[in-house]
């Protein structure tokens, strides 16, 4: 005959019965909007979200999103769209994962990376991923790269890319 015993002390089991791992509200098709001063800032979309409160809340977007920014004509002026988004509300930081793509309609130029954060607060855009940046002219690659939440001024690490050159016509 053989007996097992197993213990855990009360502490052990009481942290882990106070982390939550279901959403405290979910959501299908979702559309949210952000306006300053009744105006439309940006307009998400997303098939699932999924709200967590507590001491850290987030909002998380498990299949993806697509957001896209308007200027004060209403007028679209960029775009992010990633398969996984995640946005950490008290620290105002968001988090995208997996085939990330930004795109800015006034420059016509295309960021694509596998991770990418924007901090609200600083309003910058980075990541420590490999990103490919296309414009009409070039393709730029690099090793990381911190930007302007705008996408209009950037600094690239490891820089190298490909540019096309117009040759004058000799006669």
């Amino acid at each position: 005959m053989m007996f097992f015993s197993c213990e855990n002390s009360l502490q052990v089991i009481h942290e882990i019965t106070q982390r939550d791992t279901l959403a405290d509200v979910s959501a299908d098709t979702i559309t949210y909007f952000r306006s300053d001063s009744g105006r439309v800032k940006m307009r998400l979309e997303a098939p699932a979200m999924n709200r967590y409160e507590g001491n850290n809340p987030s909002l998380e977007f498990p299949d993806g999103f697509e957001a896209f920014f308007f200027d004060s004509a209403m007028q679209i002026t960029s775009r992010i769209r990633a398969n996984y988004g995640i946005s950490y509300e008290n620290i105002k930081l968001f988090e995208t994962r997996n085939d990330v793509e930004v795109e800015n309609y006034e420059t016509q130029e295309r960021l694509n990376t596998e991770s990418l954060f924007w901090d609200q607060r600083k309003r910058i855009i980075f990541t420590r991923a490999f990103v490919k940046i296309t414009s009409p002219d070039k393709v730029i690659f690099g090793d990381s790269l911190v930007a302007t939440e705008g996408f209009d001024q950037r600094t690239i690490h490891n820089m190298r890319g490909t540019l096309e050159i117009e040759e004058e016509a000799q006669e």
